[in-house]
């Protein structure tokens, strides 16, 4: 459905059939993509190292947890107060600067004899300073992909980014085993210059996309992007999609442990229900990007998120352990909802907010999925875990059927996907 010549933007084209493919023979995709592994390798480096590093220092098993929940609990604060960087200057020029500031912070992690407090703080500015990168980053994508390859691009950066974390761990663990932690932090550091000089020299300068006249301090002009979002009802449904469900799906997650503790199981049931969810969200969306047309996907939207949730009321009654593995990866599959999620997200923002809109989404679904970690283990201190995830089963489909309401094919187009009111 045509976006509004009102918005300033041009009407979405149809999706190319190359689909991946198409996204990959982008030059300047494939320069982002690549910067985003080197990325995601550099901040994972860096969290294993300083959660071995404090725990060595101190002994703490809390002060080496928070290494992990400061890498993403600023993100909220950076994407607040922030993110109109993202539309105030141009494209390239942010993400360079923003991942070599990032690349800086970790070298000054890697000075000896920095205090255990400093490295907190200066992970928490690494966190604030995230937001801004991913926001300039998801805009400019738009800028570099046809409307129709979008939300494939989204996605693929979305698996490189789940396949690249991985491999972090593994990355982050052998690295450690050939070097002293402050080594392994400058080599992240150097990773993370690869990643802003990738970008520096693959991708053409582009004016920024803030509108004429636009003008105020940097924070007042990023509060007031969030205010403009959250005043936009298809927008503030979008990001609300983008965030609520992803909170409730990682509560089997969350309870892997005591899950396979009631199944009878050790280790490795924990292990193949963790890996269960994020193996069925990558098939599902590489399945939606590949085989469905964006009207398709836009059609089957609500009721592959609804997928999503169908199999947690199962843990009510104590499935076996290869009934629960299964099904919580066959209810994955329904993850490619978030194309057509993209999709809206895009039509919805004006190209002015475009950066704004992109790094509060991604700010906003990291603390959403941290606070669903809390908030699964806080209910399972009062519940077996089974109810808890069958709970959270029933608030998932209940948010989907909520927000998701709008952007059913049979809305009216004007109220959801056309014009936008005094625009």
């Amino acid at each position: 459905m045509p976006a509004s010549a009102a918005d300033g933007r041009s009407p979405a084209v149809p999706e190319p059939r190359q689909g991946y493919a198409g996204v990959l023979a982008v030059p300047e995709f494939r320069v982002l993509f690549a910067a985003e592994i080197l990325s995601i390798l550099a901040q994972v480096a860096v969290q294993v190292t300083l959660s071995v590093l404090i725990f060595e220092r101190t002994g703490s098993p809390l002060l080496s947890a928070l290494a992990f929940a400061l890498g993403f609990l600023p993100h909220l604060l950076g994407a607040s107060l922030l993110s109109a960087a993202a539309d105030r200057f141009p494209a390239r020029r942010v993400m360079t600067a923003s991942q070599g500031a990032v690349g800086a912070v970790m070298a000054c992690m890697a000075l000896p004899g920095t205090p255990i407090p400093a490295m907190l703080a200066l992970l928490a500015v690494s966190g604030a300073i995230a937001p801004v990168y991913s926001g300039s980053r998801s805009a400019a994508l738009a800028d570099v992909l046809p409307a129709g390859l979008f939300p494939l691009g989204r996605s693929l950066l979305r698996m490189a980014a789940q396949t690249a974390q991985i491999a972090g761990f593994s990355f982050g663990g052998t690295l450690l085993l050939l070097v002293r932690p402050p080594t392994a932090l400058l080599v992240a550091a150097v990773l993370m210059a690869a990643s802003a000089a990738l970008i520096g020299l693959g991708t053409p300068a582009r004016p920024a996309r803030r509108a004429p006249g636009a003008g105020g301090r940097l924070l007042g002009d990023s509060l007031a992007g969030v205010r403009e979002a959250f005043a936009d009802p298809r927008l503030r449904a979008a990001l609300l999609l983008i965030w609520i469900p992803p909170a409730l799906v990682v509560w089997p997650e969350a309870l892997a442990a005591p899950l396979a503790d009631r199944m009878g199981g050790g280790p490795m049931l924990v292990a193949l229900l963790l890996t269960a969810a994020p193996v069925g969200t990558v098939a599902g969306e590489l399945l939606a990007g590949s085989l469905l047309s964006a009207e398709r996907r836009r059609r089957w939207m609500v009721p592959a998120a609804l997928a999503v949730f169908a199999p947690f009321p199962l843990f009510l009654a104590g499935p076996g352990p290869a009934v629960a593995v299964a099904a919580l990866a066959l209810g994955a599959l329904g993850f490619g909802y978030t194309l057509a999620l993209d999709a809206l997200l895009l039509e919805a923002t004006p190209e002015a907010l475009r950066g704004r809109v992109f790094a509060l989404s991604s700010a906003g679904l990291m603390i959403a999925q941290g606070l669903g970690f809390a908030a699964a283990g806080a209910f399972a201190e009062f519940a077996p875990p089974g109810a808890a995830v069958a709970t959270a089963g029933v608030c998932g489909i209940a948010a989907v059927l909520g927000l998701g309401r709008r952007f059913l094919p049979g809305r009216a187009a004007g109220d959801d996907f056309s014009a936008r009111p005094g625009s």
